[in-house]
């Protein structure tokens, strides 16, 4: 895997930096460089200081002026920081030019995406995805990594402008941007194939016409701890962000004896990377091909409105705005300011509330799923000839049995039927529950 550049072994301490123009954007600004500093902290970096910056125009070179930006590098010196980490997205010769200026390394809030994935990724798909979106993250700064090379002497040839001195870079980084290429190709091309499998494994379930249900939600709100509460999954849940990278699906019983497939997906963050939405989409794809979304929110979290509209925006872009939405509130059972309350009501006057580590609210929950999908189960009893036991067998394959009897020769069953079989079995229908 070729990195971007030579890191540090081991990243101690870092300065992190938010630059913004629009004094209105001040407060925004602020959040996203206390998100920044989850972000960081979750790779494990001790954070020392953080500066927000105003600049009252964008420049080409640092973003902010050359005063601003020396300012901030010796900030940087002054707490021996071994990295400089914005939050604002930086261009290639923007990383260069920093990191020219501090002598230090300097990476982005992109990066630290990436770093962060590539740490939580687990899965054979999730792998891949990480090293395509890295890939093409490292493409266009390679030139940094093969700047050494441009200072070798030129041997007997002796000129400072030769051919010599400069050609085994430029042949060198050439050579690597090839190999980086055929690893970006080879990528999509397994990713594609990964895609394939789970898009057989798809029609499995949907054989079944078992009904699916995707969560989603900003990160690190509680996601994956509701699935486990749910169904019993063992799946990985830390109070960091991102601990979830890889989807995992199991089946639950609503009230009214339907099954339903719940798939815990990947969190949202504001400004994700475009190349991360692409490169995941095979993992966000169970979000648009769900028959409805469970929408989680954090009720403890100061911007909710905002994780609100950043995961809509989202999905939006994925091409599922148009979705069966159940929105929940989350850890409800911390919010105990009556002013927070009474804003979450006025604000998602919909949403259910509950507490997934303390399983409480789930009636609610699991209720209005099986609202949601009424229109796809009907109870019935039939009474069907004991030699017609092919039908019974179909029912226990693909509904579910309440209560069987028999009577004489024939066999009274209660069940759950989903309308796709309802009709098959309407000549054995006694009459609905």
């Amino acid at each position: 895997m070729f990195e971007v550049r030579e890191k540090p072994e081991v990243v101690e301490r870092a300065l992190l930096v938010r630059i913004y123009c629009d004094p209105r954007e001040e407060q925004e600004s602020a959040s996203l460089l206390e998100e920044l500093s989850e972000l960081v902290s979750t790779l494990g970096i001790g954070i020392v200081d953080s500066v927000l910056v105003r600049t009252r125009e964008q420049h080409k070179r640092f973003i902010c002026g050359t005063g601003k930006a020396t300012e901030i590098c010796d900030l940087a010196h002054a707490h021996e920081c071994d990295v400089i980490v914005f939050d604002n997205m930086l261009a290639p010769s923007q990383q260069r030019a920093w990191e020219k200026e501090a002598n230090i390394c300097v990476i982005d809030r992109e990066e630290v995406i990436l770093d962060i994935f590539a740490k939580r990724a687990q899965t054979r798909e999730a792998r891949l995805q990480v090293e395509l979106a890295r890939m093409q993250y490292a493409l266009p700064r390679m030139a940094r990594m093969w700047g050494h090379l441009d200072r070798e002497g030129g041997g007997s040839t002796g000129g400072s402008g030769g051919g010599a001195a400069r050609g085994m870079g430029e042949k060198q980084i050439e050579v690597d941007r090839r190999m980086a290429r055929v690893r970006i190709d080879r990528a999509r091309r397994e990713l594609e194939d990964v895609r394939k499998q789970r898009a057989t494994q798809r029609k499995e379930r949907e054989k079944t016409e078992t009904p699916h249900a995707a969560i989603v939600g900003y990160t690190n709100a509680g996601k994956s701890t509701l699935l486990n509460a749910l169904s019993g999954a063992e799946v990985l849940v830390k109070d960091m962000l991102f601990a979830t990278l890889d989807t995992t699906t199991r089946k639950i019983e609503l009230p009214d004896g339907q099954p339903l497939l719940i798939t815990d997906t990947v969190g949202f963050v504001r400004n994700l990377p475009h190349r991360l939405v692409e490169a995941f989409k095979a993992t966000l794809e169970e979000a648009v091909l769900a028959d409805f979304l469970i929408h989680v929110l954090d009720a403890t979290a100061i911007e909710i409105e905002r994780f609100h509209v950043t995961t809509l925006e989202v999905l939006k872009e994925l091409g599922a705005e148009d979705k069966r939405v159940i929105t929940v509130l989350n850890k409800i059972d911390l919010v105990t300011d009556p002013d927070v309350l009474m804003m979450l009501d006025r604000v998602f006057p919909e949403a259910l509330r509950l507490s997934a580590v303390a399983r409480t609210g789930f009636e609610d929950l699991l209720r209005s799923c099986s609202e949601v999908l009424s229109d796809r189960i009907r109870r019935c009893h039939y009474r069907i000839p004991q030699h017609r036991a092919d039908l019974v067998s179909q029912l226990h394959r693909d509904a579910k049995i309440l209560s069987t009897d028999y009577e004489d020769n024939d066999i009274l069953v209660t069940a759950v039927v989903p309308a796709s079989i309802a009709g098959r079995l309407e000549g054995f229908l006694t009459q609905p529950a």
